[in-house]
């Protein structure tokens, strides 16, 4: 314990933490468009019981490093690449997150007007399992990540634990802020299209800098979140003064 204090782990520590919240947004995103699909009731229980899986994945994968470094040694070779346990992961939770969100932007779509059909909801099990496959993919990455990183085993858990702290206390505001704003949950779901075709292209060792997909994802919520400031601020005017329309005596 008096390691971790020593000014070079804390350092570390807290670098990692930001790290893994930075990583775990796209799994908050995903727990909130998957809660939005129950009942407001039953959301809260949802993302709570996703992030707790979440941290409980991890925590267990930190725990067994020596089997997670195992999963970087090819299986099979395919087109020429080596695919390992890791790769398998990644394509197949990408491959699962493209599918996902573009199911839901399809239904999304086709739920809107007038004589669609009422979309279903759907069962609080069915959802609990699907934030569970996917926190796998999400945590095997952070874990691998951390690994990286730092080599002490309590600066890694620590850091975790602090991040889905973070993660909890925020992901309410998070999935009521997409729920209430339609664009922004399209949105959502067009960055988690990006992130799977990321996750398979990484699973194919196809290095592609996560920099430069977190820039894009911040510049598509930047210009969205100005266009929803104008469409308020022109829904507030008045409809003379909307189309500068002089007064008439």
């Amino acid at each position: 314990m008096d390691s971790l204090f020593a000014s070079e782990n804390l350092v570390a520590l807290l670098t990692l933490t930001l790290l893994e919240v930075v990583l775990g947004i796209d799994n908050v995103i995903f727990i909130s468009i998957l809660a939005g699909k129950l009942p407001e009731e039953e959301r809260k229980k949802a993302r709570l019981i996703g992030l707790s899986l979440a941290l409980g994945a991890r925590v267990l994968l930190l725990l067994s490093l020596s089997w997670v470094m195992r999963l970087t040694n090819d299986l099979f070779t395919l087109f020429g690449l080596g695919i390992s346990g890791k790769d398998l992961v990644l394509i197949i939770g990408g491959l699962f997150l493209v599918a996902k969100a573009t199911h839901e932007i399809h239904s999304k779509v086709e739920s809107e007007g007038e004589h669609a059909p009422q979309v279903r909801r759907a069962g609080f099990t069915s959802i609990v399992i699907q934030i569970l496959l996917i926190d796998i993919v999400f945590s095997l990455d952070s874990v691998i990540t951390a690994v990286g990183m730092v080599s002490e085993i309590s600066i890694m858990i620590t850091a975790v634990v602090v991040s889905i702290g973070i993660m909890m206390a925020f992901a309410g505001t998070i999935g009521a802020f997409v729920e209430r704003h339609p664009t922004i949950k399209m949105l959502a779901l067009s960055f988690l299209i990006l992130i799977g075709v990321m996750l398979i292209a990484q699973g194919f060792d196809q290095k592609i800098d996560k920099g430069y997909i977190y820039f894009a994802m911040a510049f598509s919520l930047g210009v969205e979140l100005l266009n929803m400031r104008f469409r308020k601020k022109s829904s507030d005017k008045p409809a003379g003064a909307a189309h500068g329309s002089p007064d008439v005596l």
